[in-house]
């Protein structure tokens, strides 16, 4: 298949940067309780033609309920949600433009890759000519035409997963949502199956909205991202976006690895804010403004990633420079990541590329450091 497109590339493939784009899916003030427990709790958000938007978060956050909702197999407590300028309250399942793609697959087992895709198409009463016109064209798209006559059981993970995407696509839905799909399938495959997603995606113009507890899944395969928590949706945006520039504490360490340091601010302004942390014990400087005080309590963000370590300290060394020493280090083949302990007993983590090899490493286990990064690479947060 042709190399996936970047997900977060600026430009007319943004829609939800234009305020005269018109979403596909309003959902308005959600509610929707079991009971004593709320599961989603007042989430609005605009979903747009051609998107690949993702719900994450942690088991119970309450996106595969969001979902189901969008399905119709479950209906809001309160709340609305249009699909393409329909209020969806009174539309069944069956009759709603959308079609779900679950973990589990649910193949028949007695038919053939064929006859499971065509299935649907059956039901409704489509004609045979058309039928076979729709099913071939899926084959090819989710590359299965060789397998047509096969049963699932003589399938490997990955085509059964395809199998069931074509099967829920033949019908053409304006959604497809898709409810942790590439669970059940190793690493290596599902990498190689989340690039696929993206090209079918893209070459249909279908939306798709995925739920996933998977991070770098989500980073991987969506325009946008609703990071939730306990019902809420607490963060929107582009991997980019969520990754660069979170605005929570929540947000910031559920994504990816950070360091942090607890901080109160010396000086704010519009484009910069000063900040001295104890633990980090130094001064930390970041180049985006803050709406805070002297005084005020926040935190200080930093991906291992963004951040230098050398046995020797910069020429420049003052703002955002720590030393310490390396007490443990972790060897992944492309990256190292080298655990420092500063001297008041704090521990920093710093991400490395790996340009030489491991026997020709110049810093090891016990050697003293200095650690540094640059303004832009500080995110500070409010506490």
């Amino acid at each position: 298949m042709m190399d996936a497109k970047p997900a977060d590339v600026r430009g007319p493939q943004e829609p939800w940067r234009d305020p005269s784009a018109v979403p596909l899916i309003e959902i308005r003030d959600v509610v929707k309780t079991f009971g004593n427990f709320v599961a989603v709790d007042d989430v609005w958000l605009d979903i747009y033609p051609r998107e690949f938007f993702a719900l994450l978060g942690p088991s119970g956050c309450g996106k595969t309920t969001l979902l189901r909702m969008l399905a119709g197999f479950e209906t809001p407590t309160s709340g609305s949600i249009r699909i393409d300028g329909v209020d969806m309250s009174a539309v069944p399942p069956y009759r709603r433009p959308v079609n779900m793609m679950f973990q589990s697959y649910a193949l028949f087992p007695h038919m053939t890759v064929e006859q499971n895709i065509s299935f649907g198409l059956k039901q409704e009463g489509m004609g045979r000519s058309e039928i076979a016109d729709r099913v071939a064209a899926m084959l090819g798209l989710v590359e299965l035409t060789d397998f047509a006559r096969r049963k699932p059981h003589q399938l490997s993970g990955g085509q059964k997963q395809r199998v069931a995407l074509a099967r829920a696509l033949v019908k053409r839905p304006k959604v497809l949502l898709l409810d942790e799909p590439l669970g059940a399938l190793d690493r290596r495959l599902r990498e190689q199956t989340q690039f696929e997603l993206v090209n079918i995606q893209e070459s249909l113009g279908i939306t798709f909205i995925i739920v996933t507890h998977d991070q770098d899944e989500a980073m991987t395969v969506s325009t946008r991202i609703a990071i939730m928590d306990r019902g809420r949706t607490v963060q929107v945006g582009t991997p980019g976006e969520i990754y660069e520039y979170p605005n929570s504490l929540y947000v910031s360490q559920f994504i990816g690895e950070v360091n942090i340091f607890e901080s109160r601010v010396v000086e704010a302004g519009k484009d910069h804010v000063t900040v001295f942390s104890p633990e980090a014990d130094t001064t930390i400087f970041a180049d985006r403004g803050l709406d805070a005080v002297p005084g005020q309590e926040v935190y200080a963000a930093i991906r291992p990633e963004k951040m230098s370590i050398a046995k020797t300290p910069p020429e420049d060394a003052g703002h955002n420079c720590i030393s310490g020493t390396v007490f443990d280090i972790g060897y992944l083949g492309s990256i190292s990541v080298y655990h420092v302990r500063l001297a008041n007993g704090t521990k920093v983590k710093v991400t490395t590329a790996n340009r030489h090899r491991f026997v020709e490493r110049p810093i090891t286990w016990d050697d003293p450091v200095w650690v540094w990064w640059p303004p832009a690479a500080s995110v500070i947060l409010l506490a």
